[in-house]
C-alpha cells in the first residue's frame, strides 16, 4: 500500500518547481491532486505528469490572495473527490530586492498578501472540511528567511516568519479535531528560481554573481543547495502516518545551513 492511498491533496502553486515536485511524488503515492495557482497553462503541464504516474489530477485557476478564489478551490476539490485531506500551503512570490525605505506599500502588501493572507485563507476554507472527516494535513512551505533576518528581502522574510507562528498557532487551535500543521523550511533550492533571486540580489547589491552565489551555500554543512525533491520527500512523510505524531514543528531542509 502506497502513503497516501485514496487521499485528496491540494497543492496551491503547483505549477512549478517544490510544489509541482510535491504534487508528483504525492500522485506516485496514491493521492488524487488538486493543483491550484493564477496561471494555468504551467498546472496543466503538471496535471499531465500526474496523469502518467496513473493518479487523478484537477486543475483549478485560483488567487490564493482572494477570499471567494480559496473558498471556490475547497469546494471544487470537495465536489470532485468528496474530501479534502491534506492542504499545501505553498503559492508564494518572491517580492523586490531593495532597501525597505525604496519599497513602495504595494510591493510589500503583494507579497504579504499571496505568501501569509494566502496561506490563512486557504486554510481557514479548508479546516471546516478537515474537522467534519475528523482528520486532515497542513503543510507550510516557508524558507530559511523565515528563520532569520533577510537584508532587501523584507515582506519576503516578513511573510515566511509570520508562516511559522500560523503554523504553530492553527495546531494547537486544531489538533484535538485529528488535524495537523506543520511548516517546511527550504534553503536555497537548485533551479531558475533561486537563479532569479540571485541575480536580482547580485544587482541590487553591485556585487558579482559568483560571489553572492557562493553566499547562499556558505554557511551549509553539505556546501550545496537542496534539490526540489529533497523538499517534496519531506513534505510526503509530513503528510503520511509515519508523521501522526508530529504536529506544530518546523523542519529545516537546507543541507545543514548554521544560520538557521
Amino acid at each position: 500500500m502506497r502513503d497516501l492511498d485514496g487521499k485528496v491533496a491540494i497543492v496551491t502553486g503547483g505549477g512549478y518547481g517544490i510544489g509541482r515536485e510535491i504534487a508528483l511524488i504525492y500522485g506516485r503515492e496514491g493521492a488524487k491532486v488538486v493543483l491550484a495557482a493564477r496561471t494555468r497553462g504551467p498546472l496543466e503541464e503538471t496535471a499531465a505528469e500526474v496523469a502518467k504516474l496513473g493518479a487523478r489530477a484537477l486543475v483549478l485557476q485560483a488567487d490564493v490572495s482572494k477570499e471567494a478564489d480559496c473558498a471556490r478551490m475547497v469546494e471544487e476539490t470537495v465536489k470532485t473527490f468528496g474530501r479534502a485531506d491534506i492542504l499545501v500551503n505553498n503559492a508564494g512570490i518572491a517580492g523586490p530586492t531593495k532597501l525597505t525605505t525604496e519599497m513602495a506599500l504595494s510591493e510589500w502588501q503583494e507579497v504579504l498578501d499571496i505568501n501569509i493572507t494566502g496561506a490563512w485563507l486557504a486554510s481557514r476554507a479548508a479546516i471546516p472540511v478537515m474537522v467534519k472527516q475528523g482528520a486532515g494535513i497542513i503543510l507550510m512551505i516557508s524558507s530559511g528567511a523565515g528563520r532569520r533576518g533577510y537584508p532587501l528581502r523584507s515582506p519576503y522574510a516578513a511573510s515566511k516568519w509570520a508562516m511559522i507562528g500560523l503554523t504553530q498557532t492553527l495546531a494547537h487551535e486544531w489538533g484535538t479535531t485529528g488535524i495537523r500543521v506543520n511548516c517546511i523550511c527550504p534553503g536555497a533550492v537548485e533551479g531558475d528560481r533561486i537563479e532569479r533571486v540571485i541575480r536580482a540580489r547580485a544587482a541590487a547589491m553591485g556585487a558579482p554573481y559568483d560571489e553572492v552565489k557562493r553566499n547562499f551555500t556558505a554557511n551549509a554543512a553539505l556546501q550545496r543547495m537542496v534539490t526540489e525533491d529533497e523538499v517534496a520527500r519531506v513534505a510526503l512523510f509530513l503528510a503520511s502516518e509515519l508523521a501522526a505524531g508530529v504536529t506544530g514543528q518546523t523542519i529545516n531542509v537546507d543541507a545543514g545551513n548554521i544560520m538557521n
